[in-house]
């Protein structure tokens, strides 16, 4: 029953359609004909630990074309910043399923922290107000290094728990 309900969970909240990725001119969030979610923002001990949870085969092959719509009628930052939220959401999700919380918090954590940069992106290119581009530059200028830290970490730690 709770690998059921995780299928559930995960068949919702890790699934873009295509046309997002379409447009967005990215790969596909959910891989077709069995392939694994685009978990590229993580580093390899993050995939490896997500490849090797119970939950992976769960994760593999979820299609649920149209989930999220289409992007029709929203204007380009909007667009953009769908994309960059979506980026973010399937492999911060998938980085749930981490067995050893230690690493699923780094993992997660720099998949937020590579989302929250793509955002302040987006922000930086097609916002008005000064003072919200200067948060934007803060939160680049201070979560790009702690993605590096938590990055070093997995690299060290991923596999010794």
């Amino acid at each position: 029953m709770r690998k059921l309900q995780l299928a559930s969970t995960l068949a919702v909240l890790l699934v873009a359609s295509p046309a997002l990725a379409q447009e967005g001119g990215t790969q596909g969030q959910a891989g077709q004909h069995g392939q694994m979610a685009d978990l590229s923002i993580l580093p390899q001990g993050c995939r490896d630990a997500i490849q090797q949870s119970d939950a992976s085969e769960t994760m593999q092959g979820m299609d649920m074309s149209g989930m999220m719509g289409s992007m029709e009628g929203m204007n380009e930052a909007q667009q953009a910043s769908m994309r960059a939220m979506m980026r973010m959401n399937v492999p911060m999700m998938a980085t749930h399923t981490i067995k050893d919380p230690d690493l699923a918090f780094h993992c997660g954590m720099i998949a937020h922290h590579a989302g929250a940069i793509a955002m302040a992106e987006v922000e930086l290119e097609y916002g008005d107000d000064e003072q919200s581009k200067a948060m934007a530059q803060k939160i680049i200028d201070a979560q790009g290094p702690e993605i590096e830290e938590m990055t070093a970490w997995v690299e060290e730690n991923a596999g010794q728990q």
